[in-house]
Formats: C-alpha cells, sequence, structure tokens
C-alpha cells in the first residue's frame, strides 16, 4: 500500500501537475503527504539567508497550488547536497513512494551531468515515480501498463497498478511481456499470441477480480524499445516497471556499471518512455 508520499519539489518541471492528478484516485487520497525542498549549501551567510528565503517561497507555492488537505501534509526545508537529503528523508519518514523529476538523462551523461534522479535511482530501495521535465503532457491516469516476467519486483509493480486502478472509473490496464525474437520460418509471420502467454494470463486473472478491464501485448523483440513503443502507441498515462534491487546491502555504495552506464531494463525505460515511470522495488538483503 502507498500510506506515506515523499514528493521532491525543486520549484520546476511537472511534479506538481502529477501530485494534482494523483490526487484524483482514492489510494493516494488516503496518504500522507511530505514535500520536500532541498536548499543547496552556500559559501556565505548572506547568500544562505536568501537561498532559505527562496526556499520557503518556493514550498508555500508548492503546498498551495497542490491544495492538500493540512492534516495530511508536512513542509519540509532542509539543506545539502539534494541527491543526499532525498535519500535520508526518504528513509526518515519511511516513504512508500518517492515523486521526483528528471531531465530524461541516460548513463554516463547522467552521472557527468549530477543528475540527482539517477543517483537516487541508483542508490534508494524505495519505489520511486519518475516525471520528465517538459517532455510531455500530464493525463489522468485511465490507463496504465506494466512490463511482466517472473519476478518478484513485476509481480509489486502488478498489485501497484491494481491498487491504483481498482477505484478509477474506465480504467484499462495494459499488461506487457515481451519476448526474444523466435526462430521462425521465413514464411512464418505469426505473432505471439498473448491469450497464451501464462505470466500474461495469470496476471490478468488477478485484475479482473476487481473488476479491471485488462489488455495483453506479447511483442517479440529487445524489450525497451518495445515497450517504449507499444506505451506510445496505445497513448499510456502511466508505466509501471518493476526494478529489482540486485545489489547486497554491503555494496550499497559501490557503483553498479551497467545501471549507471545505462544498460538495464528499468534505465531505458524511465529514459525512452513517453510518460511518466513508476519504478517498484523489492530489495535484496
Amino acid at each position: 500500500m502507498i500510506e506515506k508520499i515523499l514528493l521532491a519539489d525543486s520549484g520546476t518541471g511537472n511534479t506538481r501537475a502529477m501530485m494534482k492528478v494523483l490526487m484524483d484516485i482514492p489510494l493516494i487520497q488516503r496518504a500522507s503527504i511530505t514535500v520536500l525542498h532541498v536548499v543547496p549549501s552556500q559559501i556565505s551567510a548572506e547568500e544562505m539567508t536568501a537561498k532559505w528565503e527562496e526556499g520557503g517561497r518556493t514550498l508555500a507555492e508548492a503546498i498551495s497550488s497542490l491544495s492538500l488537505d493540512p492534516a495530511n501534509v508536512t513542509a519540509m526545508l532542509r539543506e545539502g547536497d539534494p541527491k543526499d537529503v532525498v535519500i535520508n528523508v526518504a528513509n526518515e519518514i519511511d516513504a512508500d513512494l518517492v515523486i521526483m523529476g528528471s531531465r530524461g538523462l541516460q548513463g554516463l551523461k547522467a552521472i557527468l551531468e549530477n543528475s540527482v534522479s539517477q543517483y537516487v535511482f541508483q542508490l534508494s530501495s524505495r519505489p520511486m515515480l519518475l516525471v520528465k521535465d517538459d517532455l510531455y503532457s500530464i493525463r489522468p491516469i485511465k490507463r496504465v501498463m506494466v512490463a511482466m516476467d517472473k519476478s518478484d519486483s513485476a509481480q509489486e509493480g502488478l498489485k501497484v497498478a491494481i491498487n491504483l486502478l481498482r477505484d478509477i472509473k474506465d480504467s484499462e490496464l495494459l499488461l506487457v511481456h515481451t519476448i526474444a525474437n523466435l526462430k521462425k520460418s521465413p514464411f512464418d509471420e505469426t505473432a505471439p499470441d498473448p491469450n497464451q502467454d501464462p505470466i500474461l494470463t495469470e496476471a490478468a486473472a488477478k485484475a479482473k477480480q476487481y473488476g479491471i478491464k485488462t489488455i495483453l501485448s506479447a511483442p517479440e523483440g529487445k524489450p525497451g524499445r518495445r515497450i517504449c513503443q507499444l506505451a506510445e502507441d496505445k497513448n499510456v498515462d502511466l508505466m509501471i516497471l518493476g526494478s529489482p534491487d540486485r545489489r547486497p546491502s554491503i555494496a550499497k555504495g559501490m557503483p553498479d556499471l551497467d545501471r549507471l552506464l545505462g544498460e538495464s531494463l528499468s534505465d531505458y525505460v524511465r529514459v525512452y518512455t513517453p510518460c511518466p515511470v513508476l519504478l517498484t522495488r523489492m530489495a535484496v538483503n
């Protein structure tokens, strides 16, 4: 369940618009929300004072524009490196979901340009909703895509999708399971039948218990590209993807190069999907 949300608000981008859309969903309406704005450390006391005042105004604007229930919202102004502060506050409040903006940078470029979302994505084990800055419009959540496989994190993504959609009228759940290119005769143009895919049919059965309309797809090809293309073709409002934390706790501070360099499926999808991406996490101890 999503009971505690951390909204990292920088004052720019689409995170506030995303939060407004989410507040139309009954599950989110019951959650407590912490709105965080981080003030970077400054050299002089005068600069620090000015930044704190500016940060306070930004935070006040965020609270006002979101029209949140005062009983369920906490405003938090912190000083420090935004990357570290977001992770620390998420742990401090035991957040079930972290909502952040993203410039859509990938791999080495994200590292060199000091991407906050890439850093948090790399080092946090908490579910994250990444909203790219100014690259698409935020629409009401009606059509959600979940990338399915046999992993626990994919099952967690399915559960989140069901909880989000079960109380939304006329919602649709698009379940996709990409498969490697099959070795077929050059004269065989048949596509895989998603209705015969046990991973998809099992997931669909769970969703239908709550009256959620499901659409199944089993495209062939590279998973990242096929998922992103399908999200665009189907005009998806929200993508949900399982992103398992493969590293043991002792290695949390060490680089995971395939993810840092953008080789993982979750990194590819978060960059190229034309809609907000919710990464569900199932940490491995």
